[in-house]
């Protein structure tokens, strides 16, 4: 069970300065060290000297390095951050590149903490990742009150892009509005029309529950009732048997990480599934599925922004990512942190300025967005960056070639249908 020891030190931050696009991260490890007694930060450099703050673009993985979210986004999503600077030759624009790494322990209060010290003191320009919505909504609202730029690859609440929308924030991978429309649909429309949520406690979990709430009773289904926990619950007994006796055909896990790994398993234990309920995994990753093993996995109905054996390129990004990361896989929040700061990038190219947040932002919804990862795709008005999203099936383990090979392709949801329309989203941005 994953969990998040306590820390005295708000933040944990890697700060790495690019030596070129051919220089990988772990030779950039090996360089002199010197760290900052103040704040807790490690400053990693190559031979030629730092920039001057005007002179670079700094950018600031903001994740889980700890907790139950650590697996998919934490150290990988640095990672990504650092696949798109050395794509780009760690230069754009005459501006040297750095990246800089925090632990906000999916607490809001520290998350801000770290935010305003990076935008006030370490001439941080752009925040990216940040899993956990609690944390990504204090984020956005301070970036814009800066006038700098946010890249939410980590959380998953449509509020970023709905009533909490921003000039200055794009939600870049996935949403509760989009998991709703693709595993809620297609778990009705096979017969799962009555349903117990099983939630976390913040601003995820109510989210998710509510977006597919609305999937299911519009789709003719009926919600039964439902029980919130904790983030990072130690033990689902009582909230499992409470979603067992209510006798839904659908029990609905409305968190992620950790979270649902365990929930699958106490489930797994209870014999829940065995006795004729389903488990709806409303966000599943490929860390999750590795975690579970497929024989406790297989089954189980997800979607995925990306998957790492979709086409050639997904698999030769992946291969290349595995090599950095001790051989795990990409999740999609790692892949949405590498395609956010590779557009970013390309935008401050095209500028040939950072300096305006609000600028930068109306620059990359101004230009269609187009990866290895996502492939071809646009950003909305208020901020949602839309692509395909994909309906996928856990394998069995004898159906699997192999580790990683979990996955098969139940249907593709076109980028025009994957997320909310605009129109409905509720955002503020565009009535004006």
């Amino acid at each position: 069970m994953l969990t998040h020891p306590p820390k005295r030190l708000a933040e944990r931050t890697l700060v790495l300065t690019l030596c070129g696009a051919a220089l990988a991260l772990a030779a950039c490890k090996k360089d002199a060290a010197t760290g900052d007694k103040a704040t807790g930060d490690k400053v990693v450099t190559g031979a030629a000297p730092a920039p001057a703050a005007g002179n670079k673009i700094t950018i600031g993985v903001l994740t889980d390095m700890s907790g139950l979210y650590a697996d998919l986004a934490g150290k990988g999503s640095v990672i990504a951050a650092q696949m798109a600077v050395d794509e780009m030759g760690g230069k754009v624009a005459d501006m040297a590149i750095e990246i800089v790494s925090g632990d906000h322990q999916n607490k809001p209060d520290i998350g801000s903490n770290i935010a305003r010290e990076w935008y006030d003191a370490k001439g941080v320009d752009v925040i990216v990742d940040v899993p956990t919505s609690s944390v990504a909504l204090a984020v956005s609202e301070l970036t814009k009150t800066k006038n700098k730029v946010f890249l939410a690859s980590g959380p998953g609440s449509s509020d970023l892009t709905g009533k909490a929308c921003s000039p200055n924030t794009i939600h870049w991978t996935y949403d509760t509005w989009a998991l709703a429309n693709a595993t809620g649909r297609e778990i009705v429309k096979n017969g799962g029309d009555s349903w117990f949520f099983l939630a976390a406690d913040y601003a995820f979990g109510a989210a998710l529950e509510r977006d597919v709430t609305k999937v299911v009773e519009a789709s003719g289904g009926k919600v039964l009732g439902n029980v919130k926990h904790p983030l990072n619950a130690p033990d689902f007994s009582s909230f499992l048997l409470q979603a067992q006796s209510s006798k839904a055909k659908i029990i609905g896990l409305a968190n992620a990480g950790g979270d649902t790994i365990n929930a699958i398993k106490q489930a797994a234990e209870f014999g829940i599934v065995s006795k004729g309920q389903k488990l709806a995994g409303l966000l599943v990753f490929i860390s999750d599925v590795n975690a579970l093993g497929l024989e406790t996995a297989q089954g189980l109905i997800l979607s995925e922004a990306f998957y790492w054996d979709r086409d050639d390129q997904t698999r030769a990004f992946s291969k290349k990512f595995a090599d950095k990361a001790g051989g795990a896989m990409p999740t999609m929040v790692q892949a949405g942190v590498y395609s956010s700061v590779l557009h970013y990038l390309k935008a401050i190219a095209e500028l040939k300025s950072k300096d305006d947040g609000k600028a930068v932002v109306a620059k990359m919804e101004a230009t269609p967005t187009d990866d290895v990862v996502f492939g071809k795709g646009t950003i909305d008005g208020n901020g949602r960056k839309r692509h395909a999203m994909y309906v996928y099936e856990v394998k069995s383990p004898a159906e699997s070639k192999g580790k990683w090979d979990d996955y098969k392709l139940i249907r593709e949801v076109p980028a025009d249908q994957a997320f909310r329309a605009p129109a409905d989203s509720g955002c503020s941005l565009l009535t004006k």
